[in-house]
């Protein structure tokens, strides 16, 4: 969905929320100008909602007539923007989709291209001790600093789609919301994971459907890892070789004519000293 001609009247960056309208639900920061849906009147950015549109219906065969609010599920059929007072623009769904050049133009990098081969393979489960341990310890209130780039290209390559700012603030703000609550020290490991699965499923199934829970099964790997976003695609990469190659090993056995820069991935898991990556969340 094409962004209007039109720009914010105060022409500079994000607000401070406390004096506007207050932080937008998708990229969770100070809503800049300022739109909202005709049915619910919520209010976002307004290229935060054209592209949440943009992309929910880019995985849809038939044109979509209305948009579904992403907090209330209000269906909307058009966008209201730049109100001043006394006149406003209003952008129909349905229009704005059969725009002429509305048709984006989509490519997928080698890195992208494999990604999204991988997620067509079966899934390849991870150490579910160590995955545990991940949460018993809390590591996960550690800020993950390598987590919005990693949501970047898994985002891109899965929706086939460059401009993918608003998923990726909406998912990385939600995976972020979900756990702040847990912080206390008496808060359950169990309820913190249970509450990361719910809230990252619902945040990604608008623009994954089918593959979300494989998302966010690879979202809790990539977390637990704790290794940075190029080591992680590396790691990855070969094990998705291995198992499209079925090759099989017996446990605890390097083979000669492999380097054991390629099972560094599993050997992390079996460490307490693997360095972090990010810092304190």
């Amino acid at each position: 969905m094409a962004a209007a001609a039109s720009t914010s009247p105060s022409g500079s960056g994000r607000r401070n929320p406390a004096a506007g309208a207050g932080a937008c639900p998708i990229c969770l920061e100070a809503i800049e100008d300022e739109a909202y849906l005709d049915a619910c009147l919520h209010s976002f950015c307004y290229r935060c909602i054209t592209q949440w549109v943009s992309i929910v219906a880019s995985k849809r065969e038939e044109p979509l007539s209305t948009a579904r609010c992403p907090l209330c599920k209000t269906e909307s059929a058009s966008i209201i923007h730049a109100f001043d007072g006394e006149s406003f623009q209003q952008h129909h769904i349905e229009q704005e989709q059969h725009r002429p050049g509305k048709k984006k133009t989509r490519h997928l990098s080698d890195a992208h291209a494999l990604i999204s081969q991988i997620y067509n393979t079966r899934e390849v489960s991870g150490d579910e001790p160590s995955m545990q341990k991940y949460w018993k310890q809390r590591k996960y209130l550690r800020r993950n600093v390598w987590l919005e780039p990693w949501l970047r290209r898994e985002i891109q390559a899965l929706t086939r789609d460059e401009d993918v700012d608003a998923v990726v603030y909406h998912v990385h703000g939600v995976i972020e919301f979900a756990l702040k609550p847990h912080a206390s020290k008496e808060a359950s490991p169990e309820r913190a994971r249970e509450e990361f699965v719910r809230s990252l499923s619902d945040a990604a199934r608008p623009f994954l459907h089918g593959r979300t829970a494989r998302f966010v099964a690879e979202a809790e790997l990539f977390l637990a890892s704790q290794l940075n976003i190029d080591a992680y695609g590396r790691a990855r990469a070969r094990r998705f070789r291995e198992s499209a190659s079925h090759v099989t090993r017996e446990q605890g056995a390097l083979p000669r004519d492999r380097p054991l820069e390629d099972h560094y991935f599993y050997l992390y898991f079996l460490s307490d000293e693997a360095d972090y990556v990010g810092g304190e969340m």
